[in-house]
């Protein structure tokens, strides 16, 4: 019978490429690695693409298409991630969208007295404290380079801090191998020993090539690093358009994907099977002020390409959202960061970084975060879609009240309101008057006061005695090195 025939939920989404045109990219890369080549600044990657079947012609290595469909077909579709508790909190896999901040920031907006200032070891841990808190963060980042602490160990305080201010999944940076080898140090100690990590993985790290087509060694021995212990990686370039990449966005995504698919292939032959993040970043280097935009609507146009590659290459997908050009949280921050927040959902990103930058990347901001977990719950509720069926239609609460009676106090809305409306946080409803007698106060000063809030009673369970007896060794050691 026709009312028995159940009818789904559409949740929208957007298509930035056809079919066709994602094939042009994929066969535009091709040409790139298979006829420009890559300057390849490490000898290690160098070794390993040659003696699977690539070749050097005038300084470049040059690549096949097989390295790449043998690296697409290696690589696994899905990642794990769990947070330090155990519990899988983050697959990462095409069709589900994950939020978190961004990383290296100078400076942050001090929650206290509002004032632009350097960023110090403390305010990562307190913004990690934070995003533990606000349930539409899934992962950390550091959202700040500490200047309090020795360049050396710079990453290091960022990862304690972030590992001890959530039990999220932790998406990391680092300067070197030697960085890498002490956190996976700290890692491994703080779930119990490298199998129970590679079982479990908590941390992804993050690293770049230099565009145009320079794989530096720094970069790629920490990609390689992370394949040989099993640890999740993105291997991310950026060739911003007009910068480090071309002026056109179609030509921005080929050399990105170019450069994305040779972390991959490196990663895959290391060790097969290695977990990789697919993805570039393409923002525009914008040619008035010559800075890196991240409010730009031309980033999120090469964002929804590259995840129809992704998806072609049935990858999970690198992404960002949620940041903004402006050097306050004001209307422009908003603006910019709902646009791409929506289109990163509408896109399907698997994991959307850069949340909550202001000051195109330069400044963190609490108060930033907190609007933007506003921004993705209210996203979130129109990505879900439209539920038709025998409960959302109501036809019984129809027949039932009277004409020109309402709905108010009929049971169907008792037993739905909860679910069937978007309830805001921080968000004012209030009637004027009820409003202005309450101070009157704007968005930024109510997102203040809520990560104050948050900031004074949120508790994370502590590290493993073990893990603080690493860290504290690893500090020791490197204090002792100098």
């Amino acid at each position: 019978m026709m009312d028995q025939i159940p009818i789904p939920t559409l949740k929208p989404m957007v298509r930035m490429v056809s079919d066709e045109q994602v094939r042009e990219l994929h066969y535009a890369t091709l040409e790139i690695l298979s006829q420009t080549g890559v300057k390849m600044g490490d000898l290690q990657g160098r070794e390993l693409l040659l003696e699977a079947g690539a070749w050097e012609s005038n300084g470049r290595i040059k690549i096949p298409e097989n390295l790449v469909t043998d690296a697409i077909d290696k690589a696994p579709s899905r990642i794990p991630m769990h947070n330090r508790l155990g519990e899988l909190t983050m697959p990462l896999e095409l069709g589900k969208v994950f939020f978190g901040p961004g990383s290296d920031t100078t400076f942050t907006l001090d929650v206290e007295t509002g004032e632009r200032r350097r960023a110090v070891a403390q305010d990562v841990e307190d913004i990690a404290r934070l995003g533990d808190a606000l349930d539409n963060i899934d992962f950390i980042m550091s959202m700040g380079n500490p200047s309090d602490v020795p360049t050396d160990d710079l990453y290091i305080h960022a990862f304690t801090g972030m590992i001890r201010g959530s039990v999220k999944p932790n998406v990391y940076t680092a300067q070197n191998r030697k960085d890498m080898e002490d956190i996976y140090r700290i890692a491994v100690a703080v779930m119990g020993g490298e199998q129970a990590l590679r079982e479990k993985p908590i941390l992804l790290h993050y690293a770049e090539p230099i565009s145009p087509l320079y794989i530096i060694e720094e970069s790629l021995q920490k990609h390689i690093f992370c394949a040989e212990k099993g640890i999740p990686a993105a291997y991310i370039p950026s060739p911003n358009t007009g910068g480090g990449g071309p002026i056109t966005v179609a030509g921005a995504v080929a050399l990105g994907n170019a450069e994305c698919l040779l972390g991959l292939i490196i990663s895959q032959l290391v060790r097969p099977g290695a977990p990789f993040l697919y993805g570039m970043n393409t923002a525009a280097l914008d040619m008035k002020t010559t800075i890196v935009s991240y409010g730009s609507p031309d980033w999120s146009l090469g964002m929804g390409a590259w995840a129809e590659l992704a998806r072609y290459y049935d990858l999970p997908v690198w992404g960002y959202g949620g940041a903004t050009d402006s050097k306050v949280v004001d209307a422009q921050a908003g603006l910019e960061a709902t646009f791409s927040i929506l289109n990163a959902f509408l896109s399907r990103i698997t994991l959307v970084h850069d949340v909550a930058y202001i000051e195109y990347g330069s400044t963190s901001s609490m108060e930033m975060l907190v609007i933007a977990d506003e921004i993705i719950r209210m996203t979130r509720f129109l990505m879900g879609g439209l539920p038709v069926n025998k409960e959302t239609l109501a036809l019984e609460a129809i027949a039932r009240v009277e004409p020109g009676a309402g709905f108010l106090a009929d049971d169907h809305t008792m037993d739905n309101f909860r679910s069937a409306q978007w309830a805001p946080k921080i968000n004012d409803r209030n009637q004027y008057d009820i409003w202005r007698e309450a101070g009157s106060k704007d968005m930024f000063t109510r997102a203040n006061e809520r990560a104050r809030e948050i900031l004074a009673e949120h508790e994370v369970p502590p590290l493993p005695e073990e893990a603080e007896k690493v860290i504290s060794e690893v500090l020791a050691e490197r204090r002792g090195e100098r």
